[in-house]
C-alpha cells in the first residue's frame, strides 16, 4: 500500500490517473496533456503500473493505460480506516 501512498504523492499523476478515469488512453495521448517529454510522462506511468494503480495492454505497437479499480477500491478501503481511527481517538 506504501507504493499506491507514494504514486498519489505526485500532482502530475494524480492528473494522470484523472484523465485515465475518463476513458483509456494510450501514452501518447497522455502525453498530450501535459507539458513534459515524454519520457516523463513514461516514468509517472511506470510508477502508476508499478504501484497498481493503473494498467498497460499492449495492442500491436501501443500500450493501452486503464485505471485499476480493484486497487481503488482497496485504496479508498484503506484510507477510510485510518480515518475512522483517527475519529475514534
Amino acid at each position: 500500500m506504501s507504493d499506491v501512498w507514494s504514486a498519489l504523492s505526485d500532482r502530475t499523476r494524480r492528473a494522470i490517473l484523472s484523465k485515465l478515469r475518463a476513458r483509456d488512453m494510450t501514452a501518447g495521448e497522455i502525453a498530450e496533456g501535459f507539458d513534459l517529454s515524454k519520457a516523463t510522462v513514461s516514468h509517472h506511468l511506470s510508477i502508476l503500473k508499478k504501484s497498481g494503480l493503473i494498467v498497460g495492454e499492449k495492442r500491436a505497437q501501443t500500450i493501452t493505460y486503464s485505471l485499476n479499480t480493484t486497487v481503488f477500491q482497496e485504496f479508498l478501503k484503506s484510507a477510510a480506516s485510518l480515518l475512522e481511527r483517527e475519529e475514534e481517538t
